[in-house]
């Protein structure tokens, strides 16, 4: 497995960023489909969670909110995938490669180390992209939740996730020594954006203390402007504050990733 993903990144001298990047990407599924269980969580986790979620939000009182059943279960579904099918997924398969040598013998070939980085990310991205898709229907023929009124806020969220959460992955898995102990180190951002982000309780029902701090997280904005893409019912200083704390948050990501991602195993 290991050569494969060498011979496949390093390429000749002719080819292109993209190219490289899509080549290690296809290697990199072919890898993603060997194991099993971080498949398995990838694919159906996200997808069945919703249908969990469902019963608990029928009880809660939504009066006074402007929420609907359909308006919290869509974002939840799509914040469900970005954790589990893209997060939690690719902390295992950055501390899988990093443990296996693969990331040390890329960075000897021509890929850069953002090429290398981006081909590991791009299955598990586009898996959590496809499941967003998939999700985005089964809710409006479902619950009946219409076409999102403002497109570009659900644009403007999924794209920063989908940067954002690869980094997070990136810089978790650096601080575990083994594969399993970065599935563990993947549990409290994973549980602490459940609980706080608005995917299992809006931020509307929370008291407002405990709101204005859950806003910080960083699944929130991303929940939020997707929510309120969704509704079209999003202030110009909520959207404006959505966006600059997903921004800032991509800029940390990033630049902890460059500053501290570890390319070698843990002794």
């Amino acid at each position: 497995m290991t050569g494969t993903a060498v011979t496949t990144g390093t390429g000749t001298a002719g080819t292109t960023t993209v190219g490289r990047t899509v080549a290690l990407a296809r290697a990199e599924l072919t890898l993603l489909g060997r194991t099993k269980a971080t498949l398995a969580a990838a694919l159906f986790v996200p997808l069945t969670l919703p249908f969990t979620l469902r019963s608990t939000v029928d009880q809660m009182d939504l009066k006074g909110t402007g929420l609907t059943v359909g308006a919290i279960l869509l974002p939840s579904s799509i914040g469900f995938s970005l954790l589990f099918a893209v997060y939690g997924s690719l902390v295992t398969v950055y501390a899988a490669r990093r443990e296996e040598l693969v990331l040390k013998r890329l960075r000897t070939g021509e890929l850069r180390d953002t090429e290398i980085l981006a081909g590991a990310a791009l299955p598990s991205v586009a898996i959590g992209l496809a499941q967003c898709l998939i999700l985005a229907v089964a809710c409006r023929l479902t619950l009946g939740v219409g076409a999102p009124g403002a497109p570009h806020l659900v644009v403007l969220g999924l794209l920063s996730a989908l940067v954002t959460w690869p980094a997070l992955a990136a810089l978790t898995a650096g601080f575990s020594r083994s594969i399993e102990g970065a599935q563990v180190a993947a549990v409290p951002l994973t549980l602490v954006s459940l609980v706080g982000s608005g995917t299992f309780v809006p931020l509307e029902m929370l008291p407002d203390g405990m709101a204005s701090f859950c806003e910080l997280l960083p699944l929130t904005p991303v929940i939020t402007l997707i929510r309120g893409g969704w509704t079209g019912h999003l202030s110009a200083h909520d959207t404006v504050g959505a966006v600059v704390t997903a921004v800032a948050w991509t800029v940390i990501a990033v630049f902890a990733v460059r500053r501290w991602f570890r390319w070698e195993p843990r002794r």
